[in-house]
């Protein structure tokens, strides 16, 4: 019924001629011109940022286009494998299918599974469809794409909501008419320490007649583990995991004017445990008696039960494009379906509140019970997109639309720990447990919550510009209007029996761009910009006060249930574009001026976490990137970006602006200060129908923060007496309390990653790779990983070890000749050509006309008579 209905609306959009996603007329020339192969160095990538087809080198701001033939160099699996080699892009990896995406340093901290109102800051769309979620960053296959787009600076004119630092496009390879052609890919590699992984994948484009062509691509990736777990569920290379689905779209194209896109997608990822490294767990540390606690090391943790993360994705989009000539007219409709499951071993959280704060109140073997904390996300999407925009090439260019969002997104968490109301009942008194259940029913569950959100936006936007001479003059805006309407309800030991029904925030506003370019030649152009983002804002959550101390409860309890305001940033920036000979070379300075930065904070002792507005915050940086063909053969290339992102505001309670790291001159969490990637790639004809070619990167990203709060004097300090101390339990005597942990810094160190890949490529399509994949076998810590403000587990979130694999590939296929013409019998031969000779005879055009006689003498002179 969803899906007709988003079908039945694009029909009614195709009746008052509308058109589409990335099937377009623009889209289209810029597939055509992407195709490979090409001579190295020499070909210009086309993209569709602004809504029509252009050069990157044309376009008026900071963009980068990854191709098909950079991710398969690169061997990239995700997002984050593309962001190391793209200035001023960085992804915080808190676990599988949980990346958090930040561009030019615009970010707000960690973002985790249980804090469904927070909303992204970098925009991601799957070709014109709308794929965004905080937190839950869409880990699509990046097989078949034709590139992958990354607008820096806010994009709120064209793009809206939630690209406030940028935007990300996974632009996927169209269907073509009168083309038939396709590619199969399989993989093995094995991890340093871990398994084996490996993959499949294909795609086919099968042209129907010369108006109708489908497009299919169906991939499988399992994914080798590194990560060792000691404990009752104990195993080896627990983060093991895999990936598949697949893509189908079909082109109708009635008329050369008239294109139709249906398409669905479908994608399951999974995984069996969380790239995660502890080095103190509530059941398995330096205080505990026997054997324990000299278990955990390099890629190991503690587990009493399994874990798993599952992503199931739906997307069901329409696109239809009509050519007036003048304006291409494009209708988007989508809508998408996720379901997602976080399960999570935390005994050792729910163990902490048995030592405190119920410590001495219920019998000590509660603190051992396995416990299974479950978040669920359900989210049912639909968007409308419709616009109109110039097709020619005279000076004058614009584009204008409105646009259209419903997302129900509808969040639960359950706390299942078998056998934890007998303890609760048989120490606090019987029927305890079933007092604070608030309605829910649930037994041997000390907490759980249901948060459905309804989020309506519509919006109008439009953005033009006018070239005069060599300057170019750009101008834009949105306008929005967002409502959001939330419920919380909680239950439990835990909880504090919240019924929140009905929270209500709501924003509208108008961002605006505008852009000057000053273009001599096609070969060099300069650009100025300013530019506005927005983040919509939101309701805090309660606290579970009964989990909080008194000192904590005072600080945190007047920022609980409150709402946080809409952030907003303006963007000042300058940039230069030029390619020549070979040469390319693209870079930009810019400065954004945050106000009302959403932070996210821990709470402390509650188990909670809550979004502050800090009224001052700014990024400041330049990115460069530089690409070269000094000689055949030779490909290098440099990305690199350097960005000074601080708070300019300090909290005025000086015991809140200590524990969350809120101050003037502190850094920005999660944003690395420096981010460097080099490439260099050489390559030739090996014999006569084959080429060889070795690629070698080197990719730096520099030391960062989790959260604000962990650049804070005495921040690695876990004290007895402190906002944060370390629980203290020995699971053999069952004596618990707080000791003091000193584990140093929380600061993320830099890291530097070398990759290497070699291929021989036929002529005939057929490819074979092999490659090594952080060849030093270095272990990033990429966050820092807690549970309870430090009262559980400490620990962080790695990186991939060496991954060293053979891929071998095979292209086919190619366009399909148009049948040959029906045979015409030769013309008859013409006449035999002709001239007119002076003398007025005719003659064959081959001959010399003769030559005329002379003129005859003049006659003599008369003798004059005598006198």
């Amino acid at each position: 019924m969803r899906i007709s209905a988003i079908l039945l609306i694009g029909t009614s959009a195709l009746a008052i001629a509308t058109p589409a996603q990335a099937q377009t007329g623009q889209e289209a020339v810029a597939q055509t011109v992407n195709q490979p192969p090409a001579p190295q160095g020499e070909q210009e990538i086309i993209v569709t940022a602004t809504k029509r087809a252009s050069r990157v080198q044309d376009v008026p701001f900071s963009i980068n286009a990854q191709t098909q033939a950079d991710i398969q160099r690169a061997n990239a699996q995700t997002i984050e494998d593309i962001s190391r080699n793209v200035a001023g892009l960085t992804v915080q990896n808190l676990g599988p299918g949980q990346s958090q995406v930040s561009v030019r340093g615009v970010s707000a901290g960690q973002i985790v599974r249980d804090q469904p109102g927070v909303k992204e800051q970098v925009g991601i769309y799957l070709d014109e469809s709308v794929v965004s979620l905080s937190l839950f960053t869409p880990d699509f296959d990046l097989f078949d794409l034709n590139r992958v787009e990354t607008l820096r600076g806010p994009q709120g004119t064209l793009f809206g909501s939630g690209s406030v630092g940028g935007t990300i496009r996974y632009i996927t390879n169209q269907p073509k008419l009168e083309t038939f052609e396709g590619q199969v890919e399989s993989g093995i590699n094995v991890a340093k320490g871990g398994d084996i992984g490996y993959d499949a994948k294909a795609a086919l484009n099968i042209p129907i007649s010369n108006v109708a062509a489908v497009r299919g691509v169906l991939y499988y990736t399992r994914f080798p583990g590194f990560i060792d777990a000691v404990g009752p569920a104990a195993g080896k290379n627990i983060n093991d995991g895999q990936r598949y689905g697949g893509r189908l779209s079909m082109l109708l194209q009635p008329t050369d004017n008239l294109k139709i896109t249906p398409r669905v997608v479908w994608q399951r990822a999974t995984a069996n445990g969380f790239n995660r490294e502890e080095f103190y767990n509530l059941y398995d540390n330096q205080f505990t008696s026997g054997a324990a606690g000299t278990d955990l090391g390099e890629r190991t943790i503690y587990r009493k039960l399994p874990e798993l993360f599952k992503d199931q994705t739906s997307l069901y989009d329409l696109t239809v494009a009509y050519n007036f000539g003048p304006a291409e007219m494009t209708s988007v409709s989508s809508y998408m379906h996720r379901n997602i499951l976080v399960s999570r071993d935390a005994s050792a959280l729910t163990g902490s509140v048995g030592v405190s704060p119920l410590g001495g109140l219920l019998n000590q073997q509660i603190v051992l019970l396995p416990s299974n904390l479950r978040d669920t996300t359900k989210l049912d999407q639909f968007t409308q997109e419709l616009r109109l925009g110039s097709t020619g090439s005279g000076p004058f260019q614009w584009v204008f639309g409105g646009f259209y969002s419903h997302v129900n997104r509808d969040y639960k968490q359950r706390l299942p720990t078998p056998g934890y109301d007998a303890f609760v009942d048989a120490g606090l008194g019987a029927g305890t447990s079933a007092a604070v259940d608030n309605g829910f029913n649930l037994h041997d569950n000390p907490y759980h919550a249901d948060l459905p959100y309804v989020i309506k936006q519509k919006a109008l936007f439009g953005e033009a510009s006018y070239k005069f001479g060599q300057i170019k003059v750009t101008g834009g805006g949105r306008w929005y209007d967002f409502k959001e309407t939330r419920d919380f309800i909680s239950g439990g030991l835990f909880a504090n029996g919240d019924r929140r029904l009905g929270d209500k925030t709501k924003s509208n506003g108008f961002s605006p761009r505008g852009i000057v370019s000053w273009e001599p030649d096609r070969h060099l152009s300069v650009n100025v910009q300013v530019a506005k983002g927005f983040r919509l804002g939101g309701i805090n959550d309660p606290l579970n006060i009964p989990l909080c101390t008194a000192p904590d409860q005072a600080i945190y309890g007047p920022f609980a249930s409150a709402t946080y305001k809409d952030e907003t940033l303006w963007n000042y920036e300058a940039g230069v574009k030029y390619s020549r000979h070979g040469l390319t070379f693209n870079a930009a300075a810019f400065h954004n001026e945050i106000r009302n930065l959403q932070v996210t904070v821990d709470a402390g002792s509650c188990s909670s976490r809550l979004v502050f507005n800090v009224p001052k915050a700014h990024t400041t940086g330049v990115e460069a990137e530089l690409s070269a063909h000094p000689m055949p053969g030779l490909d290098l290339s440099f990305a690199g970006s350097y960005i000074d992102s601080k708070f300019d505001s300090t909290i005025a309670n000086p015991v809140l602006a200590s524990r969350t790291g809120i101050r003037d001159g502190n850094r920005l969490p999660t944003v690395p200060k420096y981010q460097i990637a080099a490439t260099a790639t050489y390559g030739t004809r090996f014999n006569s129908d084959s080429d060889w070619y070795l690629t070698g990167s080197v990719q730096r990203v520099g030391s960062r923060f989790t959260q604000p709060s962990d650049q804070e004097p005495g921040a690695g300090i876990f004290s007895a007496t402190g906002g944060n101390p370390s629980i203290f339990f020995d699971p053999v005597t069952l004596i618990g309390g707080t000791r003091d942990t000193n584990i140093g810094s929380l600061k993320l160190h830099p890291y530097t990653l070398v990759n290497l890949s070699a291929g021989l490529k036929f002529d005939s399509g057929l490819e074979f790779v092999v490659y090594a994949n952080n060849l030093f076998d270095v272990d990033p810590k990429l966050s820092f990983d807690r549970e309870r403000g430090g009262r559980a587990r400490l620990g962080y979130n790695v990186g991939q070890p060496r991954i060293i694999g053979m891929t071998a590939r095979y292209s086919f296929g190619g366009r399909v000749p148009p049948p040959p013409p029906p045979v015409v019998p030769p013309p008859p031969p013409p006449p035999p050509a002709t001239q007119t000779c002076a003398d007025g005879s005719v003659i064959d055009a081959t001959a010399t006309c003769p030559v005329p006689p002379p003129p005859p003498p003049p006659p003599p002179a008369a003798v004059p008579e005598r006198g």
